[in-house]
């Protein structure tokens, strides 16, 4: 049988403090979600001034990139590509640009979702939570 690497509590506040750090450092107000590999909720932050809608948008990308293993910028690429059809798939809804999966030893162990700024920002937040753990 396989073993393969989890997401700890200490782990999740190393990546949610780097993110709220790098997001505070450019004064972006957003959401930042982290969940499990199966998209299961285990922090949400929003910060001062977020948009409300953040904090619902935040664990979907954060969801989907879990269950995908890919960044959730990938689906809004197929759909902004024509293929519209792809709207249609169940149970995924976070298919925008800043969900980020968390990969260690090739597997994925869980993902970061921010929302609240460009989607580029968004990103850059989420890689910059992620990179704390040093993978």
């Amino acid at each position: 049988m396989n073993t393969k690497p989890v997401l700890e509590l200490a782990d999740v506040k190393l990546i949610a403090a780097a993110a709220e750090a790098e997001a505070l450092k450019n004064h972006w107000a957003v959401t930042i979600a982290i969940v499990d590999d199966g998209g299961h909720l285990l922090w949400l932050q929003r910060l001062d001034g977020a948009p409300a809608v953040s904090a619902h948008i935040a664990p979907a990308k954060a969801h989907t990139a879990a269950l995908g293993r890919r960044e959730s910028k990938i689906y809004e690429d197929v759909i902004n590509q024509g293929r519209t059809s792809f709207l249609s798939a169940p149970s995924i809804a976070g298919m925008l640009e800043g969900g980020v999966p968390i990969v260690k030893d090739g597997q994925c162990i869980g993902a970061v979702g921010v929302s609240g700024v460009k989607s580029s920002e968004d990103v850059q937040i989420a890689k910059a939570g992620i990179a704390a753990l040093g993978l």
